[in-house]
């Protein structure tokens, strides 16, 4: 009787109900991907110069990890990890890519985008893309960007092409810079032509494209990413969708929109976090209104720690720490680089309020989003931790993560409570004056007051070990490095890092 009732709704609804039936067994997918937002940049991680409402809700209203992390301490490799499933050391990728990088991903691979296409979902990326364009030797920007974001699973792409402190300062939607005239092409060299804010690094520059770089306002960006996120989603409310809104929130230049400008307590720093927790209320509200907050899935994370860069100097003077009590800043090994916040929310699904300290990682997305959707793909290097998102396994469900700095001799293992690193310090910038914008390693430990016990007046002790071995669990600020009393347990690790870089990867095709 239920099948002759079915067949009959199905006669007259046709695909509609399909499309019902579809939506109602997999869930919405929403990932906000901060850049550059520490581990202590938000209210409910012990944050208290700024005011993040809105985060702090959504951890009220789902589920906080305390021991998550990104698979580098960089934001190219970290964001090549996430969508890959894959080390990016196994692509001997480890620092950023810039105007005239082609695209690092591998189009013939699967990647959480073309994952879930497969799957039946409406997927976009709203924001910072930072993998590259096209096919070597660099991109010809004045032509289609292909291969690029919709080569790698997305439907639609719009954002900004690079990182927002580096030209060519321009829109790029789907193949094409937005506003492109024939006639004033984009160029490699000349002098570039932006507007002048600190902390902009003009090199590869780029010249020309008048127009187009007219309509790339920096203090416009959170709001005009915000408006085209939420777009797309009343446009998709149908169907299954997967969001990627990766924010160039909180990456110098810290350019808020005026109402945000002096609204928190740790400086244009701390401003430009509170409007990138506008941008969050925003994608929270309109799932509120299109009444999908029940069948939604929504994680918010960072591609990396915070970084003490000029206004992180001037947030840090004011008493707001980064990265809490965690040693080190992005690019670094330590733990300040890339324990980052990670919340979700499933309403239903996920315990309110509740707190996890399971060992994650955003590479373990590919992973759990096929174990959530009913997808075969696969990655060696992604680890399936839904259980930790609507559970609370007993067990681990991490024995192990490998995690990259911008030194690649710094390359670090996470067992348990261990970290072993390979090297001395922590395998990021070394800049050691005040106000320069590579303060980082052991210079930026005298301009905090943070200890260590390999370091002194902001230099590597002498007689300093060669590596570093941590126990997170009784030193979870790395205060003193290990290793030359647990020679045992420091050879074990070292031997398991070589073994594990010495595997090779293979992804499976959903």
């Amino acid at each position: 009787m239920r099948t002759l009732i079915h067949l009959t709704l199905l006669a007259l609804f046709g695909s509609s109900l399909i499309a019902a039936e579809t939506k109602a067994a997999k869930p919405n997918i929403v990932l906000i991907l901060a850049d550059d937002l520490g581990y202590g940049d938000v209210g409910c991680y012990g944050a208290t110069k700024v005011r993040t409402l809105n985060i702090d809700r959504l951890a009220s209203e789902g589920r906080r990890f305390t021991d998550a992390h990104s698979a580098s301490a960089v934001c190219t490799p970290s964001r090549y990890a996430l969508l890959t499933g894959e080390y990016p050391f196994r692509k001997n990728l480890w620092g950023p890519v810039m105007n005239d990088s082609p695209l690092v991903l591998d189009a013939t691979k699967p990647t959480v985008a073309s994952m879930l296409k497969a799957q039946g979902y409406a997927t976009a990326c709203f924001g910072k893309w930072h993998l590259g364009f096209g096919n070597k030797p660099k991109p010809d920007w004045n032509s289609d960007l292909k291969p690029g974001p919709l080569e790698c699973g997305f439907d639609h792409y719009f954002g900004i092409p690079v990182v927002s402190s580096h030209p060519p300062f321009v829109w790029v939607e789907d193949h094409r810079v937005v506003g492109l005239d024939p006639a004033d092409p984009l160029k490699y060299g000349g002098k570039e032509e932006t507007q002048s804010f600190p902390e902009k690094m003009l090199k590869p520059a780029m010249s020309g494209a008048k127009a187009a770089h007219a309509l790339y306002r920096d203090e416009e960006l959170g709001t005009a990413l915000t408006e085209k996120a939420t777009a797309w989603m009343r446009t998709k409310k149908d169907e299954p969708f997967f969001l990627y809104f990766a924010t160039p929130h909180i990456h110098h230049p810290f350019t808020p929109v005026a109402k945000f400008k002096g609204s928190s307590q740790a400086g244009r720093y701390g401003d430009f976090i509170q409007e990138f927790d506008w941008m969050v209320g925003e994608v929270m509200r309109t799932l509120d209104e299109l009444k999908l907050r029940d069948n939604t899935l929504i994680i918010l994370s960072s591609d990396n720690g915070g970084m003490l860069n000029q206004g992180g100097q001037e947030a840090w003077k004011a008493g707001h720490r980064l990265n809490g009590d965690l040693l080190g800043f992005k690019f670094d090994s330590w733990e300040g680089g890339h324990r980052v916040p990670f919340i979700a929310r499933w309403p239903g699904k996920i315990e309110a309020g509740s707190v996890s300290n399971k060992l994650i990682c955003q590479i373990d997305f590919l992973s759990t989003f096929a174990a959530l959707t009913g997808s075969k793909a696969t990655a060696p290097d992604s680890v399936n931790v839904l259980p930790a998102l609507i559970g609370t396994p007993d067990k681990p469900l991490r024995d192990h993560l490998v995690i990259a700095p911008s030194n690649k001799k710094n390359l670090a293992l996470r067992e348990g409570s261990w970290l072993y690193i390979g090297a001395q310090g922590g395998g990021g910038f070394n800049g050691n004056k005040p106000g320069d914008h590579a303060l980082g390693g052991p210079g930026a430990l005298k301009f905090t007051g943070e200890v260590n016990s390999d370091i002194a007046d902001g230099k590597i002790k002498p007689d300093a070990p060669d590596s570093q071995l941590y126990d997170l669990t009784t030193d979870p600020a790395q205060s003193r490095n290990i290793v030359r009393t647990h020679t045992d347990i420091a050879a074990r690790l070292k031997a398991r890092l070589a073994q594990i870089q010495s595997q090779p990867s293979s992804v499976t095709a959903p």
